[in-house]
C-alpha cells in the first residue's frame, strides 16, 4: 500500500533558535506514513536554493520516493516559526518556486498509480483533483482551520477523505459544518480539536476519540501526523474508531521532539 503525497512543502525556519526543518503538510504525511511501515511518495516542486537540495536529500534519507519531485530555479517555500510555550506560532510564509506549481499529465498518471492521493490547502492542485477521481484513485484533503476558505468549495466535490482542524471543541456548531461538508461528497470528514481529541463524521453517525498522553515539546507535523496514522488505518481496512486511535497514537511520537520531522 503506497499514498501519493502531493502539492505544498516548505522549509520551517526557527530564526530565533538558529534552526529550519523540512516540512509541509503532504509532505509531512508522506514521511509519517513510512515512519509506519508504509510506503509513499511525494510530488511538488522546490527551489534550486539550498533549501531545495535540503528538502530532497531530507526525504531521500527518510525513504520516501521523490521521483517526481522536481527543482525549478528559485526559492524553495519557508514558513517563519516561533515556539511560545510548546505551541508553535507561525509568522510570514514565502511561497517561493511554489506559485508556479502545476501537474502534468504524467504527474496525475504518476499519482494514480498509488492506493491514495493526499493533499492539502496550499497544494495548488485543487483544480486538477477532479483528474484524480475520475481514475478512481481516492482522495485525502487537509483543509487545516480555514473553514471558510474558497479553496473548500472547488475541491470538496472530489474529496473522499476530509480532513479540518479547530481548537473550540466538540460543538454543536462544528457537528452542524461536518454534515454540510459531507453532503457535498466525502465519505468521512474528520475534525482534530487539538488537546481535546478529534470528531469523524460519516454520514450516519459522529465518533469521537481523544488523545493519547505524552509530553509536548513541539506541536509542529501533529495534525499531519494524525492524518498519516488515519490514513494507514483506512489502508488497512481497519474500523473508523481504530483509524482515530492510530492517528492520535502517531501524533504523539512526533509531539515529543522539534520540528515536524
Amino acid at each position: 500500500m503506497k499514498i501519493a503525497a502531493v502539492g505544498d512543502n516548505c522549509m520551517d525556519v526557527y530564526e530565533k533558535l538558529g534552526k529550519a526543518y523540512p516540512g509541509g503538510n503532504p509532505v509531512n504525511v508522506a514521511v509519517y506514513t513510512v515512519r509506519l511501515g508504509g510506503e509513499a511518495s511525494y510530488t511538488g516542486v522546490v527551489g534550486s536554493d539550498k533549501y531545495g537540495k535540503i528538502m530532497i536529500d531530507a526525504l531521500n534519507a527518510k525513504g520516501v520516493d521523490t521521483s517526481h519531485l522536481k527543482v525549478l530555479p528559485g526559492n524553495t517555500a519557508i514558513t517563519q516559526v516561533e515556539l511560545v510555550d510548546g505551541e508553535r506560532v507561525f509568522g510570514d510564509y514565502d511561497e517561493g518556486v511554489l506559485a508556479r506549481f502545476k501537474l502534468s499529465d504524467e504527474d496525475i498518471d504518476f499519482l494514480c498509480s498509488q492506493d491514495l492521493v493526499v493533499t492539502g490547502l496550499w497544494g495548488n492542485i485543487e483544480n486538477d483533483l477532479y483528474k484524480i477521481k475520475a481514475k478512481g484513485t481516492p482522495v485525502a484533503f487537509d483543509f487545516a482551520n480555514k473553514l471558510e476558505d474558497p479553496v473548500i468549495e472547488k475541491a470538496i466535490y472530489h474529496v473522499d477523505y476530509a480532513f479540518f482542524a479547530s481548537d473550540d471543541g466538540d460543538t454543536e456548531c462544528i457537528r452542524d459544518y461536518m454534515k454540510k461538508m459531507h453532503a457535498k461528497g466525502p465519505k468521512i470528514v474528520t475534525v482534530t480539536l487539538g488537546d481535546k481529541g478529534s470528531i469523524a463524521y460519516d454520514g450516519e453517525k459522529f465518533t469521537t476519540f481523544g488523545i493519547v498522553p505524552c509530553d509536548v515539546k513541539d506541536t509542529m507535523g501533529a495534525g499531519d501526523s494524525y492524518i498519516a496514522g488515519f490514513l494507514r488505518g483506512i489502508l488497512q481496512g481497519k474500523e473508523l474508531k481504530e483509524c482515530m486511535h492510530m492517528g492520535a497514537a502517531n501524533s504523539s511520537v512526533t509531539l515529543q521532539y522539534n520540528g515536524a520531522w
